[in-house]
Formats: C-alpha cells, sequence, structure tokens
C-alpha cells in the first residue's frame, strides 16, 4: 500500500460547480486514489510513503484537455515535435482525450484499416503514458460503409471514442446520426466537429447536422478554426445536451458568446474545455490554463468554477474517474499558485483578472509526476516533497 499525504494546503478546488472550493488543509491518498481530505489533525496522516508541504498553495484536480490529436508517443508528425505531452504536463494537465489520431502520415479510410489503427492507438498509448500523462485515445475517424458490427468490434477491442464526425467522409447527418446511435449502443462516447474546414478533407458542420447527428460531445462549439454564426452558436447552446466544448484553437469572441448562453440557459455544467492540438497552429501546453484564465475574465466567471470546466465538468461529461476531488477518484493533482508580480490578491483573483498561474507540482495517480513548471510563470510560493 503506498500512502500520499499533501499537508499544508492553502485551499482545495473540487472540481465541482456546485461547491468548487472545500475546506481544509491536507489530502491523503492511498494507491493512488483519494481517500479523504479535511483538517490534517482530523486525519490518519501515519505512515505515509510520500509527503508534500504544499506551502500554503493551492490545489486542484489535474486539468483535463478534451480534445487533442496525438499520433504516436510523445511525437506529433503535424508540428514534428517531440514531447509535447510532456510540455503539456507542465501546463497542469493530467489526461488528454483524442479527438482522433488524424494527423497520422498516410491514415488508413478503408474500414479494416481505420479500425486496426484505433486499436493500435487505444493500445499504445494505454502501454505508454508519456511522462505519466493518461492518454485516452484510439478514436477512428468514422467513414462512409461503416456498419453497426464494426462498431461492436471496435468496442469489444477498448475502442471507447471515436474521433470528430466530419473528419471523414461521413458528412450528412442521417448517416451520421446513425453510426452515433451504434457508438452509443456499444458504449463509445462520440464527438463532432463544429464550424467551417480545419484540414483538407473536412468540411462545413452546421448547426442543423449537429443537432440531427446527435453526439454526445460538440467539439469546438467556438470552431477549429471558424466557428458558426451566433445565431447557430446560440442554437446549440438552446437546444442540446451534449457537452459544449470550447478550444483554445477556436474563435476566441465565440468561445466567450458560447459560454454567455451557457450561463443565461443555467448550462454552465454542460462546458468543457480542449486545445485542439497539436495542430497547425502548433501545441499549446499552456492551453488549457489560458483558456481557464481566458474565461474568467472576460466571461465573468469566479476563478474557482472557471476551473471546474477544465476539471469536474469533463470528467462528468467524459465519464471519468478523475478531475474531482472526491473519495475513490485518482489522485490526478496539480498544486497552483500566484504568478510572481501578477496583480490581484490571491491566485484567484489574479487568474480573473486573466493571468495565468504558476505550476508547482503534478500529481498523477498518486505519483508527483514535474515540480516547478519549466512553462508557466514562475509561482510566489513552491509546494515541497519532504518524502
Amino acid at each position: 500500500m503506498h500512502k500520499l499525504v499533501i499537508r499544508n494546503i492553502g485551499q482545495i478546488l473540487s472540481g465541482k460547480l456546485e461547491e468548487p472550493i472545500l475546506d481544509g488543509d491536507c489530502l491523503v491518498a492511498i494507491d493512488g486514489r483519494i481517500s479523504a481530505w479535511g483538517a490534517e489533525a482530523d486525519l490518519d496522516c501515519e505512515g505515509a510513503d510520500s509527503i508534500v508541504d504544499a506551502q500554503g498553495v493551492t490545489l486542484a484536480p489535474g486539468l483535463i484537455d478534451s480534445h487533442v490529436h496525438p499520433v504516436v508517443g510523445d511525437y506529433t508528425p503535424r508540428q514534428q515535435q517531440l514531447h509535447w505531452i510532456d510540455s503539456t504536463l507542465h501546463g497542469g494537465v493530467t489526461t488528454l482525450i483524442s479527438a482522433g489520431e488524424v494527423h497520422m502520415p498516410g491514415r488508413p479510410k478503408d474500414i479494416v484499416g481505420l479500425k486496426a489503427m484505433a486499436i493500435a492507438a487505444q493500445r499504445w498509448y494505454e502501454n505508454f503514458r508519456p511522462s505519466g500523462v493518461k492518454v485516452l485515445a484510439g478514436a477512428p475517424v468514422v467513414e462512409q460503409g461503416m456498419v453497426e458490427e464494426d462498431f461492436r468490434d471496435l468496442a469489444a477491442a477498448g475502442v471507447t471514442l471515436l474521433g470528430e464526425i466530419g473528419l471523414g467522409s461521413v458528412k450528412d447527418g442521417r448517416s451520421a446520426s446513425q453510426m452515433v446511435a451504434w457508438a452509443r449502443k456499444y458504449g463509445i462516447q462520440s464527438t463532432i466537429h463544429t464550424g467551417g474546414p480545419s484540414i483538407p478533407g473536412s468540411g462545413l458542420i452546421d448547426a442543423d447536422m449537429v443537432i440531427e447527428t446527435g453526439t454526445d460531445v460538440i467539439g469546438h462549439i467556438n470552431g477549429g478554426h471558424s466557428a458558426l454564426p451566433d445565431d447557430q452558436i446560440v442554437c446549440l447552446c438552446e437546444r442540446c445536451k451534449a457537452a459544449f466544448e470550447i478550444v483554445h484553437n477556436g474563435n476566441e469572441r465565440a468561445a466567450v458568446l458560447a459560454l454567455n448562453t451557457a450561463r443565461e440557459l443555467g448550462k454552465l455544467d454542460q462546458v468543457i474545455l480542449g486545445t485542439d492540438g497539436p495542430a497547425g497552429s502548433g501545441v499549446q501546453p499552456l492551453g488549457i490554463l489560458r483558456m481557464v484564465a481566458m474565461l474568467s475574465a472576460f466571461g465573468n466567471v469566479p476563478a474557482a468554477q472557471a476551473f471546474c470546466f477544465a476539471t469536474g465538468n469533463t470528467a462528468r461529461q467524459r465519464r471519468l474517474d478523475t478531475g474531482m476531488i472526491e473519495a475513490g477518484y485518482a489522485a490526478d493533482f496539480v498544486l497552483l499558485d500566484q504568478a510572481q508580480h501578477a496583480p490581484g490578491r490571491s491566485m484567484l483573483e489574479s487568474v480573473e483578472q486573466g493571468n495565468l498561474p504558476g505550476v508547482g507540482m503534478t500529481i498523477i495517480d498518486g505519483v508527483i509526476r514535474s515540480e516547478r513548471s519549466r512553462n508557466t510563470p514562475p509561482a510566489r510560493r513552491l509546494p515541497e516533497r519532504i518524502a
């Protein structure tokens, strides 16, 4: 049994919109799972194998990027870049979710080939976790000619995600809706491309097709890159129960519109965040933190709630056992503090003014994976590994 104790925590962000800040200055995890939190005097902290002195900084669930395009290992041919996943870890992200391995050179588009690649991608990221980061991959891009048996085969092999509908040859709502229904029948979650074309072979996906298709996630509702007209974004927010995914590589104005509309409709629990990278815009190691700060500042959302968009909201929409401070959930954390010389009276107030916090440590499955971030601005205080 491995026991982790994090003490001297300044504040605990829960990942839950209904109660974004928890009482307590200490957290205990056993065998990589959250066991208890609260006042240190009330917790069993004896016999810890690992001890972290948080030095008064904020502890939050590890951030989740709901929309990435991995290929293999910690390499992306899209930008000819090595170690992009490790760099993303230094932005506080502990879980990545594939929206399709679309940048694989020579990506097969025949049904046998696309199924084989999806199963292989699911396996290689299950067997190899770059820097400990959880990469949920193996997301096939659906093509015309697929039948129900194909989705059953994929699910039986461990595939749980579909790549963005619209990046392949399925361009009409009727075909897409049928495939989404087959995927859902076998426990596979679906995402749809939203907005103008992003890469050669993709096309416009408008609000009518998104609604007809009925996926679980409205991928980059703010466009990736080109957004839909305002009235269509508002229509999607009004009519859909799916997750509203706002991404870094989209239209910032449309992002704020989607957020404001969701708030007015009482649907903030449907807002989740992604980067949509690696892509033509590059790799964004700080993309999720930047989205939290941008949406908090320009969407007038308290920072503690904005962090929920990148943690608990995504966990609930994506059916994950990480992203919230909850007993039994994975002990995946990021420890943050206000950046040196940044304005604001606290880390949260500084984020509400649009500033990035400094990442001092990441923990995945109860194991310290990184310490002082090489990418964020330096934090005022840094947690310390005691044992």
